[in-house]
């Protein structure tokens, strides 16, 4: 059919001018009945009668607010506190391929800008997603609080070195009470100023979103009626190709002289309506923070990408829920230091200097680079907005102080500001999990003296031990083992495909049915992941389907029993492979593991120990101290009665001192000693709750010492598997 006789043209194939009525919608001479015409051509119009309804805003009422009282009620505040709670209990990095989730620095702090994953396990480039969202602003100015949305979903997804706007895409989540007097006009505006205005002077596009138009609900309470309603929100989702990833700038502040900028999208003005501020004092206030400039906010995007590609940024974190005092805490926080900010140029007023929620970023930049990186922001434009916080210099006595001239405005010691920032995830998490866990993590972030994630290599990542083997040319064969719902298949296969070998998916599925057997395999793999739905024991369920199926169980008999082969179970593929641990030639003393003692799942970057032990996938790093992925619900050894001196323990976790881990986190599920990896009498068999396939790249980790390369220390271990089936 002719393009402007076709009922798809209604559907935005076609240009305005050329698309047809519903009544007129025809294949060539064929005329289309009316239920078809309405399926595919233009549905009736709606038409809406809305009128705006003023609102009676009042200036911000300062005369109860005291600067001290102002940071302890804001950092409490959940859209600002600590978001440990929720973030723990999400698996970030199956798949392998996530290079920056919201955990930071040795500490684990969740304060990154930008989430970033790698588009395949040998390149660097990757794409970026961050997210914006100002919904309190839209009480005052439903306009603003959607361009703010656009606009800190970018100042976020910029931490990642995207090259500019308009290669960002961005997902929008409308929500509003439909037909509630004002919101459909509000929501017209909102909509107006980001579609047909905001967006195409950034050159950005939209090209997917939903909505939720009622976000009111009304309820008889015993004859009177009452209601809730939700007032208009907008949130970004920005998404983009990064060529980089190694790029993505963090809130960790390198140890290094150098000078805190602020750029202000801002421009001085410092509104506080809507702010975290205002909230906390039961206040809206009347003129909110908004997006004056769109060109100022694509020349920062473009400004950032030239700074982080030029290596000229050492750290960065955008302004927003909180305001400067909130984004430098958490730069103190991730880099577990004390901090001296100078407000004199920030602004005359102190209270709005700390607390305004302008968009904008922190960027550390070198002493020595301090001119080159002032240069690439004048090319941008952006020189008027640049703000001289002051050195980078950890104070003597760890604390994050304010300062004004000589005289100090607020000032408070970094761990007290800190015990403040986590209350709130302290008290969610007591009710939610195990509430002596906890407690524990509390104190662990309070502790002055916790290293975080300390790193001891007795041995080189980048001495590849496997290499004469694979220049061979020959790659013995390893099954890549996994039952339904297991989802470590694939990182799994890269790592040991890295190392040399041929890694084969094979599914419990061929092996039940008897279309492939273990005999012309070296090496066999149990992959984690949520096998059987992640049900209360599904690793136990592998073992069974195993042990009471005469096929299987023979063939995986013969494979244990042969001299020339190796096993790894991981996560769930542990739990499968101690069920099966009476098949397993020295292994009868492994544990049981059952659910964490936190009750939750855990997902983290932890830090463990190799010991001393034969495993022959850990040969020649024992003493290492290495971080490692952990995503496991059901990770606590439990032994028989009397045999736990007997297992041979070959992976423990530990604190950053070097000691058995016996307290949350640092212990994330509670086994005695620490202990998270096993290993047969004969070092063939080994098992790891813990994932080392999700990290071995360096840029795998959220976490990693700066003198990495490319290869983390736990490619060793798959390369120590190629050496020994030589």
């Amino acid at each position: 059919c002719r393009r402007e006789r076709c009922p798809y043209a209604v559907l935005g194939h076609a240009t305005e001018e050329r698309r047809l009525r519903v009544d007129d919608a025809h294949f060539g001479d064929a005329p289309i009945d009316m239920p078809l015409a309405l399926l595919l051509g233009k549905p009736p119009k709606m038409t809406r009668d809305v009128k705006r309804v003023p609102f009676a805003a009042r200036p911000l009422d300062r005369s109860p607010i005291d600067l001290a009282d102002a940071a302890r009620r804001v950092l409490q505040l959940p859209t600002v506190g600590d978001k440990t709670f929720l973030v723990t209990i999400g698996d970030r990095t199956v798949g392998g391929l996530s290079v920056r989730d919201p955990m930071v620095g040795p500490w684990q702090v969740p304060v990154a800008d930008a989430a970033v994953t790698a588009s395949d396990f040998e390149g660097v480039t990757g794409e970026a997603m961050a997210v914006g969202e100002r919904t309190p602003v839209a009480l005052l100015d439903a306009a603003a609080a959607a361009r703010l949305a656009v606009g800190e979903a970018l100042t976020n997804i910029a931490s990642a070195g995207v090259a500019s706007t308009g290669q960002v895409k961005l997902s929008a989540n409308w929500m509003a009470p439909a037909g509630h007097p004002g919101e459909d006009a509000r929501l017209f505006d909102a909509v107006e100023a980001v579609g047909l205005e905001l967006c195409p002077a950034l050159g950005i596009s939209i090209p997917v979103g939903k909505d939720s138009m009622s976000m009111k609900t009304v309820w008889d309470d015993d004859g009177v009626e009452r209601s809730v309603t939700a007032p208009i929100s907008l949130i970004v989702s920005a998404f983009a190709p990064v060529r980089d990833v190694r790029l993505a700038g963090t809130p960790e502040l390198e140890a290094a002289p150098s000078r805190l900028l602020l750029v202000d999208l801002g421009a001085g003005r410092n509104r506080l309506g809507g702010s975290a501020l205002a909230q906390v004092y039961g206040q809206l206030g009347s003129e909110p923070a908004d997006v004056d400039d769109p060109r100022a906010l694509r020349a920062f995007v473009a400004a950032v990408h030239q700074l982080l590609e030029s290596g000229l940024v050492r750290a960065y974190h955008d302004r927003s829920d909180g305001g400067l005092l909130a984004s430098v805490v958490e730069m103190a926080f991730a880099s577990g230091r004390g901090l001296r900010i100078a407000l004199d140029e920030v602004g005359e007023d102190d209270l709005s200097a700390l607390f305004c929620e302008e968009l904008g970023a922190l960027l550390q930049v070198r002493s020595q680079d301090l001119d080159a990186a002032n240069e690439i922001l004048s090319q941008h434009g952006l020189s008027e907005l640049v703000r001289d916080l002051g050195p980078v210099d950890a104070t003597h006595d760890d604390r994050v102080s304010f300062t004004r001239g000589d005289r100090e405005v607020f000032g408070a010691g970094r761990l007290e500001l800190r015990d403040l920032w986590s209350e709130t995830t302290r008290r969610l998490q007591g009710l939610r999990d195990d509430l002596a866990c906890a407690e524990e993590e509390h104190v662990t972030r309070l502790d002055p003296d916790a290293p975080g994630l300390r790193v001891l290599l007795p041995f080189d990542p980048d001495d590849d031990v496997a290499a004469p083997f694979v220049a061979r040319g020959e790659r013995p064969r390893v099954a890549i083992l996994r039952e339904q719902g297991v989802n470590g298949q694939i990182e799994m296969a890269a790592a040991f495909h890295r190392a040399g070998f041929d890694a084969v998916d094979l599914h419990m599925s061929d092996v039940l049915a008897g279309h492939q057997d273990l005999s012309g395999f070296r090496g066999l793999v149990a992959c984690g992941g949520f096998s059987y739905g992640d049900v209360l024991g599904a690793g136990q369920g592998w073992a069974k389907s195993i042990l009471f199926d005469a096929r299987a169980r023979d063939a995986f008999s013969a494979f244990f029993e042969r001299p020339d082969t190796f096993s790894l179970g991981v996560c769930n593929g542990c739990q499968a492979l101690s069920g099966l641990r009476e098949l397993i030639p020295g292994a009868d003393a492994w544990p049981r593991f059952v659910r964490n003692r936190s009750e939750q799942f855990e997902a983290r970057l932890g830090l463990v120990e190799v010991l001393d032990s034969p495993s022959v996938l850990l040969a020649g790093m024992a003493g290492a101290r290495i971080p490692i992925a952990i995503a496991h619900g059901e990770g606590r050894a439990e032994f028989d009665t009397g045999r736990a001196a007997e297992a041979r323990v070959a992976v423990r976790f530990v604190d950053g001192h070097g000691n058995a881990a016996v307290r949350y986190p640092e212990n994330p599920n509670g086994s005695p000693d620490g202990i998270t990896g096993l290993t047969s009498s004969d070092g063939r068999a080994t098992i790891l709750m813990p994932h080392p396939e999700r990290v071995f790249r360096t840029v795998q980790h959220s976490w990693h010492p700066p003198e990495w390369n490319e290869d983390a220390p736990w490619m060793r271990m798959f390369r120590n598997a190629r050496v020994w089936v030589d």
